[in-house]
């Protein structure tokens, strides 16, 4: 009876505390003018809807965070990561949208009440920061504005937590690990790295021939057609040569290690592979959150392109020319990225082993 009572006490009131969540939009222009300028309440709650979006969003990677920083991930945990990431993109999707409702505003309506915030800004938003450095954005790969460490801003213990954050795993580093651990560079006497050379050999003099067969371009045309196309020395080196990728690294053109950059390759080119699916959509999932934070900034500096024109930000920085770099250099999974440029058609791919097929299926074995 008594489990009943407690149960049944639950309002959907007090269990959202919509009392707390609904008297949180306290205006400034009403506390300084005495009225409130009408725009001011939407800049607020929309603002309020993103932070609660960054801690759902932070509440799906650390959990991630924790799956993978293990020594062995248990694969069983793939699909469970899969799916929050996917969360974790849809929320993306979400909050790109959720500008055209900030956009319903106009330049002027937003000076009604602009000029009562600074020095309040979005760089403040301890949610986004932790984000960022959650899934791996260094300090040396950030775009700064007024040459200030981006955690001056916080008190002492945010300070701290980033810190700590920094200097721990991030997503990005224990993505890489993973991929490492994974055998794809040589399969039971199969050498991937050799079968693709090979293939890319094959692919390159097939595409080259066809230019230079063909009659209805220009010599000057079949030329340039040529050098688009490339050859065994341009950006298919790095594959099989490891000193080539160690150069790109120190270059800062390439960040992740040689064995995980082949072992997302293999998973790319063999996705349909049934143990491979669920890497696949890892790795493009994680490409798609680099994606969507780069939408996100680029239309956040749009919208403040709209609304402010070239005017300075309230915290200080440059405005649309900051965000709009952050959009150009803040890119975390650039590596992942770049593995389009070396994929191939199907009809090159290199031929796996029955041996190693079968190990990458499912098998069941027949009815007697």
């Amino acid at each position: 009876m008594s489990k009943v009572s407690k149960y049944s006490s639950i309002h959907y009131n007090s269990y959202l505390q919509l009392d707390k969540i609904l008297s949180a939009q306290d205006t400034k222009s009403q506390i300084v003018f005495g009225k409130s300028a009408h725009e001011e309440t939407l800049f607020i709650i929309v603002h309020q809807v993103y932070e609660l979006w960054f801690k759902q969003i932070n509440h799906e990677l650390y959990s991630i965070h924790d799956m993978f920083n293990q020594h062995m991930v248990d694969e069983r945990n793939l699909g469970v990561i899969v799916g929050r990431l996917d969360r974790v993109t849809t929320i993306m999707d979400l909050i790109v949208e959720q500008i055209k409702v900030m956009e319903t505003m106009t330049p002027l309506d937003f000076l009604e009440f602009r000029s009562l915030l600074f020095p309040a800004s979005g760089f403040q938003s301890f949610q986004f920061r932790e984000l960022e450095v959650l899934l791996g954005l260094k300090k040396d790969k950030r775009h700064t504005y007024n040459n200030m460490p981006y955690q001056d801003v916080f008190n002492d213990e945010r300070k701290q937590k980033l810190k700590a954050l920094e200097e721990g795993p991030s997503l990005r580093d224990l993505l890489e690990d993973w991929l490492e651990r994974t055998p794809f560079i040589d399969l039971d006497g199969f050498n991937f790295v050799e079968a693709y050379k090979a293939a890319v050999a094959k692919m390159v003099e097939s595409e080259q021939n066809a230019i230079k067969n063909t009659d209805v371009l220009t010599d000057k045309y079949k030329e340039m057609r040529i050098k688009m196309v490339g050859d065994m020395s341009t950006y298919f080196a790095s594959i099989w040569d490891p000193n080539h990728h160690a150069k790109l690294i120190e270059e800062g053109k390439a960040s992740i290690s040689y064995e995980a950059m082949v072992a997302a390759l293999f998973i790319n080119l063999y996705r349909d592979e049934p143990i491979l699916q669920l890497p696949f959509q890892l790795l493009r999932k994680v490409v798609e959150i680099d994606e969507g934070l780069a939408m996100w900034r680029y239309r956040h500096a749009q919208m403040v392109m709209k609304m402010l024109g070239n005017k300075i930000g309230t915290g200080g920085s440059s405005g649309h020319e900051y965000l709009n770099k952050t959009a150009q250099k803040h890119h975390i999974f650039s590596d992942l990225h770049s593995i389009s440029t070396l994929l191939i058609p199907r009809n090159y791919m290199p031929k796996l082993p029955p041996t190693v097929k079968e190990n990458l299926g499912f098998h069941y074995k027949p009815k007697l």
